[in-house]
């Protein structure tokens, strides 16, 4: 199978998405001089031109593209092609409108945007089929042809009735019968019992609230339906050429997209990353979702498919990035095993929608901040040839589990306010901040090389995936569990007899209430080992079994009730944090549970803000404090 060095040939990847089609044929030459003088090599071309490269339905106009991809392998620079099926023509929408998507209501979305598909239609598939064939066909052993991108940002939902029609096949494969399906999805409730199959819609508009599993079922079946078009375009272009890879651009924690599933249908994974220049946590956030596509690529190099060099032109307050910023973003994806940096886009367009989106040559042209920033980014990183392909090692595992988000957000939930990526976000920050390498892990895998697993949040919970964290506690692990866990089974079945059911044992207690509060009706809490702290939003009327109690709620109707729990189980040790405390209390936790697994953190004793991450044989030191970095060998950081 390719990988990402069938790209990258000796030299880390450097460019961005390029759409030669917004501008006239004269501009082409001024780009490739100026991306010489960037020190580009790769663009991704073709993302959305499919209205140009099939101008009426069937019709092929070709020969601009080949001009383009001429002009850039005669220049030395490499092509990534995309399949341009994110953004179907006008065409399609007005002729078939049956292509078009429909929301929960029924409510049509109409073209004059992108991703205006449904991607169980029929038509929709037959002519995204023939245009990723025929672009195949043509440019597969193309010399400028590095790697295939397949359509664009996956994430459409449509709830028309060719997709419920797809979603009762889904079904049939999952459940077999209508017996099965009606036990998993609970229907005795409301009297929602089906007798025939035509009967099962997708979670549509309803006059209440709609039934939880049938919701959770249709977004693993979305997830699935996108996939399975993923998949089909890529097996057409890698029909034409088995050797070039193939991935398509993830958008980090985003809920539509299972990425354990897809990660394991790319060749290599890709991440468009657009961390807020104006939070604190910008940094942080962009580490997390280098973590998350190097987790669900099995821990291989990636792509940074998509930043901006300047603003985001989608954001309320579309603030560039200060001076520096790009760069140290940049080097922090290579330090978390990104072999190439692009961005979306080459040139800044000057008319459309994202007209206001910064770009790697801005309105400014290149006598601007922004271009001599890029071009000296493209050195910097044109000198990093040693690293490529160097892996990343962590010690810390975080549980993250795709059915566990979508559930835990589901309608009816005890506090609306319980969001699944803020858990993850709290129990990675402390780990991150103190230079904690982490994996991202899905909880039914092998756990056994990790000194210490974090689950944030487990509220949903297969039968083999409580098996396995329960093993590995068992035989020596350390691990450490957020609220709301071990609720529900993957049919959204709450498991009875007192919360977490799987855990208990484990966890040495018992919940027999979960307490949310208003968010601002804080709770006292009181311990010795980690000082008196306030807590918000959840609390759990628990008892301490077997566990021992490290901090007991003092205010409320749940004074004495204990707050954290830690409990020794087999050979190793579990702790239970069954509220959200303050910051500071989370990150004592999380070192003292470090400390006992024996976890290290990259280099110790840095200052705030300074984030430090081992890649093969070279440590990365980022300043985000002042914008500064050092690269230096394993052995001399040691030191």
């Amino acid at each position: 199978m390719p990988s990402l060095g069938d790209a990258t040939r000796g030299r880390l990847l450097f460019g961005g998405d390029y759409n030669p089609e917004q501008w006239p044929r004269e501009v082409w030459d001024e780009d490739v001089r100026l991306m010489r003088e960037a020190g580009v090599n790769l663009a991704t071309v073709g993302v959305f031109s499919w209205a140009l490269l099939e101008p009426r339905p069937g019709e092929r106009d070709f020969g601009w593209l080949t001009d383009v991809l001429d002009l850039l392998h005669a220049n030395g620079i490499g092509v990534g092609l995309a399949t341009p099926t994110a953004s179907t023509p006008p065409w399609m929408g007005h002729r078939w409108p049956e292509t078009l998507p429909r929301n929960p209501d029924g409510t049509v979305r109409t073209y004059g945007s992108r991703n205006a598909f449904c991607p169980s239609s029929p038509v929709y598939r037959a002519f995204a089929d023939a245009i990723s064939a025929d672009l195949a066909s043509v440019y597969a052993h193309h010399p400028a042809l590095r790697m295939w991108h397949i359509g664009n940002e996956f994430g459409t939902v449509c709830y028309c009735d060719q997709c419920a029609e797809r979603f009762r096949h889904w079904l049939q494969a999952k459940y077999g019968g209508l017996d099965a399906l009606n036990e998993a999805w609970g229907t005795a409730f409301w009297s929602q019992r089906y007798c025939e199959w035509d009967e099962v819609i997708p979670p549509r508009q309803v006059q209440y609230v709609i039934n939880p599993t049938q919701d959770l079922d249709y977004q693993r079946f979305a997830s699935d339906l996108l996939l399975e078009r993923f998949i089909a375009e890529r097996d057409i272009v890698r029909g034409a050429n088995p050797a070039v890879p193939v991935t398509t651009n993830s958008m980090s924690f985003f809920k539509a997209t299972d990425l354990w599933r897809w990660g394991a249908e790319e060749d290599f994974t890709a991440l468009d990353s657009y961390p807020d220049p104006n939070s604190p946590q910008a940094a942080c956030d962009g580490a997390m979702a280098q973590d998350l596509i190097r987790s669900v690529g099995r821990g291989k190099p990636w792509l940074m498919m998509e930043q901006t060099p300047g603003r985001a032109g989608f954001r309320h307050i579309a603030t560039p990035k200060r001076p520096g910023l790009n760069r140290l973003w940049s080097v922090q994806a290579v330090a978390r095993g990104a072999d190439g940096i692009l961005h979306f886009q080459w040139r800044a367009s000057k008319q459309g929608a994202e007209r206001t989106h910064g770009a790697m040559l801005p309105h400014a042209g290149p006598d601007s901040r922004i271009f001599r920033e890029v071009c000296d980014l493209g050195k910097e990183l044109g000198d990093l040839t040693d690293v490529l392909g160097a892996t990343v090692a962590a010690e810390v595992a975080i549980l993250l589990d795709w059915d566990s988000w979508r559930g835990v957000e589901l309608d009816h939930q005890p506090h609306s306010g319980f969001r699944y990526v803020d858990r993850l976000r709290e129990y990675y920050a402390p780990l991150w901040k103190t230079n904690v390498t982490v994996d991202f892990v899905h909880p039914e895998a092998d756990l056994s090389r990790y000194k210490l697993v974090v689950a944030p949040n487990l509220y949903q919970v297969s039968d083999p995936a409580a098996d396995n964290v329960i093993g590995y506690v068992e035989r020596g692990g350390n691990l450490v569990v957020g609220p709301f866990s071990g609720v529900t089974d993957p049919d959204e079945r709450i498991r009875l007899g007192g919360y977490p059911a799987p855990f208990r044992d484990l966890l040495g207690l018992r919940i027999e209430e979960y307490w949310p509060l208003p968010d601002d009706e804080p709770l006292t809490v009181r311990s010795e080992l980690f000082g008196d702290f306030s807590a918000q939003s959840w609390a759990e009327w628990l008892t301490a079994d077997a566990g021992t109690a490290l901090a007991e709620i003092a205010s409320g109707p749940l004074a004495g009730i204990p707050a954290i729990v830690r409990n020794a189980y087999g050979a190793g040790t579990a702790w239970y944090v069954a509220t959200l405390p303050e910051d500071r209390v989370l990150a004592s936790l999380l070192a003292l549970a470090c400390e006992q697994a024996g976890v290290e953190p990259v280099l110790p004793g840095l200052p705030d803000g300074v984030e430090a991450v081992r890649r093969g044989e070279f440590v990365f030191v980022l300043d985000h404090g002042k914008g500064t970095v050092d690269i230096r060998s394993a052995a001399l950081a040691a030191v």
